[in-house]
């Protein structure tokens, strides 16, 4: 085992260098003079960089040979290139033209924000978009942002905050005032807005964790001829519009419309909150709500013959997130079907349901037909194609030595994918589409080689609960857990690392994770468990955890972690725990409910007290929903419930800790506000145990910063290899 810090940084720094796929395109196929066609694959990546602390964001590009629809040969095109102040690009439908947000700071040290057309040679034309005062800051996040061309090609859809009124003090000198006064009055033709008094400090209600200063979005349109800016009328104002696309023939735009009454819940990782499928024409005279706004809808994806929209609808689960039906509105008959229905409880090896935070932004075959959805099955990430007439799902990866396949792309038929595997970083591959039913017989080329890493292998485990830790209403369920083993010292057990997941209806697939395989290098074992209540095992198993977290979750962890000790290929007497936000709370449970069991506990925002997390989350339905109760906006909860909340958290029992603890903060989370990790560190503090308590002021709830998160890394390494210390010297 590695232990010293220099060398526990050299192995991070190492496998840090490795990039992650972002997205990816593909070109129109272009027709060779002596036979043939190419086309040219453009990628994005982002990359730590360790010395200016950041992402750093760069662009790939490959040249594909092909003949008919076979691959011929593929080749790099030039080298990496670095995206700098690149907020969003899309390429128009076309490929001639590419649209740029880019974001600048000035000289006075202001945000600007600039909307650019580039053709193939040259930048056609810049717009200060800041200078134009239209609207606020464009959206560039994944939940609402979009940057859309029309069909027509002379239009580009996006999404920004809306312009908020001027503000002036109550005691604002009058000259001042006066001079605002006059600004307003000489530019009333110009729909200048008077500014308000005493307004400086009112309070603007945004979306919360990472959607911060996300108040109120507008759909606004870009005439790119004669520059100017429409802001969408039309709207209705209870919803927020985002995830905007085109109508056919640029007739109207296509969005889903998130509720924000009685107030905005967090929607980060939220994938339930009340929405709707809407349409609105150009003119803003009429909105058209879609789907019924019973259940949370999401990516709606036009198919390329402009005739069916096809998007993910979730059911009455309350959870954050869950299986979802596959919904088609048939813009002839203005109908919707379920494609694909919610899968309950599969059948051994089966499909068991989509769990799709989004689609990708193109993901229909050329048929208009098929729709290709990449979807966590169990404890693999699988490609699956769903022939919208039929609802047929089928896997188009069968036997694959990768774990994990991801869809960045499809243009006539053909397919650019991601894959990896827990001791394989992220390579693309391109294949083109079979016709139907024959989807099985794809022939996969790389575009780039990437090897496993040597002395590093991986299985999945699963897990049948013992008896006594069935659910009742729930009887039969499976979890699963990912092993990854360091392959070298085989006459040394190593130590076990064991990791449950956040959410907690999310989900470790086998991916290439930083934190697992450099932890594996440093010579642990690294137990990942997919608990019952992940995603991609069915709806029963999320339907099973709601008023048992604390109890199920933390038993099924440790169940998992004490059948591996059972096959003797770890060392027992050196288990080892890392958790953040619910996996935090599994894990102080588990250092409590098993006392000296795990040698060192490190935690990353942890839910410790469930009663005082209910005030200050941006998601408090979360918490009741998950304790067994259901969320009343306009309730306070009765003293009994929150008897219960209590009752389930792990700050009860923390007299029981024997387990030296290390708390990592983000100071501006919004989801588990760091007064929860504050209220563990000041219990144990209290109790003389051993804690150690990080800080971190400029991050937030995943410490996903590139300094925060190489902070965080050395850290656990350097608490386990003390922890260790003692243990060896008892």
């Amino acid at each position: 085992m590695l232990t010293g810090s220099e060398e526990i940084a050299g192995i991070y720094q190492e496998f840090s260098k490795f990039p992650n796929p972002l997205k990816g395109w593909t070109g129109s196929q272009v027709s060779l003079k002596h036979g043939g066609k190419y086309c040219t694959i453009y990628s994005e990546w982002s990359q730590r960089d360790l010395e200016r602390a950041e992402w750093v964001k760069f662009c790939r590009e490959y040249i594909v040979f092909c003949d008919e629809n076979s691959i011929v040969h593929t080749c790099p095109s030039g080298k990496c290139t670095e995206l700098r102040g690149e907020l969003l690009n899309r390429a128009s439908p076309s490929g001639t033209l590419k649209a740029v947000l880019r974001g600048h700071t000035n000289k006075k040290g202001e945000e600007q924000q600039y909307l650019e057309i580039w053709s193939k040679t040259s930048k056609e034309s810049s717009i200060n978009l800041t200078a134009l005062d239209k609207h606020g800051k464009v959206y560039e996040d994944d939940q609402f942002g979009c940057l859309a061309w029309s069909h027509s090609e002379t239009h580009i859809l996006y999404i920004a905050e809306k312009k908020r009124p001027k503000t002036a003090s109550f005691f604002q000198t009058k000259l001042a005032f006066s001079a605002e006064e006059e600004n307003y009055n000489s530019n009333k033709s110009k729909k200048c807005q008077k500014p308000v008094q005493g307004d400086q400090y009112l309070y603007w209600e945004d979306w919360g964790e990472t959607l911060v200063k996300r108040n109120t979005p507008v759909l606004c349109v870009l005439d790119i001829e004669s520059g100017n800016i429409f802001i969408m009328q039309g709207i209705p104002e209870h919803i927020s519009p985002g995830q905007a696309i085109w109508a056919p023939k640029d007739t109207g735009i296509i969005f889903v419309g998130w509720w924000h009454l009685p107030w905005r819940l967090g929607l980060k990782y939220c994938t339930n909150r009340k929405s709707a499928l809407y349409c609105v024409d150009l003119t803003g005279s009429e909105c058209l709500q879609i789907s019924s706004g019973v259940n949370s809808v999401r990516s709606p994806r036009l198919s390329p013959d402009q005739r069916h929209v096809i998007y993910l609808e979730g059911g009455n689960v309350k959870t954050h997130h869950q299986c979802y039906n596959l919904s088609l509105y048939n813009l002839d008959n203005k109908e919707i079907s379920t494609v694909v229905k919610i899968v309950d409880y599969p059948i051994v090896d089966g499909f068991t349901g989509i769990y799709s935070s989004e689609l990708a932004l193109n993901c229909w075959a050329s048929d208009s037909q098929r729709v290709i959805i990449d979807t966590a099955q169990r404890s693999r990430k699988d490609l699956i194609i769903v022939n919208s007439a039929t609802g047929i799902v089928t896997s188009l990866i069968t036997d694959s030595e990768a774990g994990s396949w991801t869809l960045l792309d499809i243009h006539q038929d053909l397919m650019v994918v991601s894959c990896s595997s827990p001791n394989c970083p992220p390579a693309l591959k391109v294949g083109f589409l079979p016709a139907a039913g024959k989807e099985q017989g794809i022939a996969w080329v790389a575009l780039d080689e990437a090897e496993p890493l040597p002395e590093i292998d991986w299985k999945i485990l699963t897990f049948t609960p013992p008896f006594e830790q069935a659910n009742p209403k729930f009887p039969g369920l499976q979890f699963e857990s990912i092993l990854l083993i360091p392959g070298h010292e085989k006459e040394v057990k190593p130590p076990l690392v064991v990791i449950p997941h956040g959410g907690p209806n999310s989900i470790f697939v086998v991916s290439w994770m930083l934190l697992p395989v450099a932890l594996c290098k440093l010579g642990y074992a690294v137990l990942l468990v997919n608990y019952r209540g992940s995603s991609g095992f069915g709806q029963d198993s999320i339907r099973s955890l709601p008023g048992n977290i604390g109890s199920q979750d933390v038993k099924d962890v440790q169940y998992a972690v004490e059948s591996v000790l059972k096959e003797g290929c770890v060392d027992s007497d050196k288990v080892l725990l890392i958790g953040g936000s619910h996996g935090g709370f599994i894990g102080c449970h588990l250092i409590c409910q098993y006392p000296g069991f795990y040698k060192a506990f490190a935690t990353r925002n942890p839910v410790i007290n469930l009663v005082s997390k209910l005030g200050t989350t941006d998601i408090p339905d979360h918490t009741m929903v998950q304790a067994g109760f259901d969320f009343a906006p306009d309730q306070l909860p009765t003293p009994s419930v929150l008897t219960a909340l209590l009752s389930k958290s792990p700050i009860t029992c923390v007299s029981q800790v024997r387990t030296p603890v290390l708390i990592m903060l983000g100071e501006k989370d919004k989801r588990i506000h760091p007064t929860q990790g504050l209220e563990l560190y000041r219990a144990l503090r209290a109790r003389s145990a051993p804690v150690r308590l990080l800080w971190y002021p400029d991050d937030n709830h995943s410490l996903s910063k590139v300094g925060t998160e190489a902070d965080v890394f050395m850290n656990i390494a350097l608490w386990f290899v003390f922890a260790l210390d003692i243990t060896n010297a008892a």
